[in-house]
C-alpha cells in the first residue's frame, strides 16, 4: 500500500495543472461572505441609534409640558413646589431686608415676630430738638426666648421715623462693613449705637444710593421710632423648621420733637 509520501510524490510529478490558489478569487469570495454580516451589523447599529433617539424624543415629550407649565407660572408669579408650605404675608415681610422694610412716604410695615425670640427696643430720649441735626441713641436687642441664641447681625440696625403709620425717614446710605457677634442667654440683651435725622424724605430719594442733601426738617410734634435688623443664626441653631436668616423688629417707641 503506498504511503502518504508516495502519494505526494505522485501528484507532484504529474503533468496536469497544479492546484494553485488564486488570491484575488479568495479575497472576492471572502468579501462576498462578509457583506451580509456587515449589513446585519449595520442594521443592528442603526436600530440601536433609532432606539436612543426614540427614548430622547419620548423624554422630551414628557418633560415639555412641565417646562411650559413652569414658564407659565413664572409669567404669572412665583411658583410653589408641590409639598412646600405656602408663605403667608407675614413670612414675605419677614424676608425683606431690614434696610428695605420701610420706604419713604410708604406705610409702616409690621414685621412678624422673630423666629428665635429676638426683639429690638429703641432707647432714645423721650424728647429731642426738631431740626436737621442727627439725634443719637441706642437700640437694645433682647433674647426673649427660653434658649440661648447665637449668630451675628449688621453693625447697626435700620431705624425708621414715622407718624400716623407713614414713613418720614429711614436709615440709608452706605452700610458699615462689619458684623456684630450675638451670643445671648435667655433674658440677656446687648446694645447698638444708633441715630436718626428728623427730616422728611420722598419716594425719589429711595431710588438713589443715599438721600439727597438738605432734606426738609419735620415740624415739631409727636412721632414714632422703630428699628429692624437682619440676624443670621449660628449653624448649630438651624433646624428643618427654622431659617438661617431672620428679620428682627420690635415695638414703636414714641418721641417728641420740640
Amino acid at each position: 500500500m503506498p504511503s502518504e509520501q508516495d502519494l505526494r510524490d505522485l501528484f507532484a510529478s504529474s503533468d496536469g495543472p497544479r492546484n494553485t490558489i488564486d488570491p484575488k478569487r479568495v479575497i472576492a469570495r471572502s468579501r462576498g461572505r462578509r457583506l451580509p454580516r456587515q449589513i446585519v451589523a449595520g442594521a443592528a447599529g442603526a436600530l440601536a441609534i433609532v432606539g436612543i433617539a426614540t427614548v430622547a424624543v419620548q423624554t422630551s415629550q414628557f418633560s415639555s409640558p412641565a417646562m411650559m407649565t413652569s414658564q407659565g407660572e413664572a409669567d404669572s408669579g412665583p411658583s410653589i413646589e408641590a409639598g412646600a408650605p405656602q408663605e403667608s404675608s407675614d413670612s414675605a415681610i419677614k424676608r425683606a431686608p431690614a434696610e428695605r422694610l420701610n420706604l419713604c412716604e410708604g406705610s409702616l410695615a409690621e414685621a412678624a415676630p422673630s423666629f428665635y425670640g429676638l426683639q429690638l427696643d429703641v432707647a432714645f430720649p423721650a424728647e429731642a430738638p426738631a431740626g436737621t441735626d442727627p439725634v443719637m441713641g441706642t437700640v437694645r436687642l433682647t433674647n426673649t426666648s427660653s434658649t440661648r441664641v447665637m449668630g451675628y447681625s449688621n453693625a447697626t440696625p435700620a431705624l425708621t421715623l414715622s407718624q400716623d403709620g407713614v414713613v418720614l425717614w429711614h436709615s440709608n446710605g452706605p452700610m458699615i462693613m462689619s458684623l456684630a457677634i450675638i451670643d445671648l442667654e435667655p433674658g440677656a440683651s446687648m446694645e447698638y449705637q444708633s441715630s436718626f435725622t428728623p427730616v422728611r424724605c420722598e419716594v425719589a430719594d429711595d431710588l438713589e444710593a443715599s438721600f439727597r442733601d438738605e432734606l426738609p426738617a419735620v415740624p415739631a410734634g409727636e412721632y414714632d421710632l422703630s428699628a429692624a435688623i437682619d440676624f443670621t443664626a449660628d449653624s448649630s441653631m438651624i433646624r428643618p423648621d427654622t431659617p438661617e436668616l431672620d428679620l428682627v423688629g420690635g415695638p414703636l417707641s414714641p418721641i417728641t420733637l420740640r
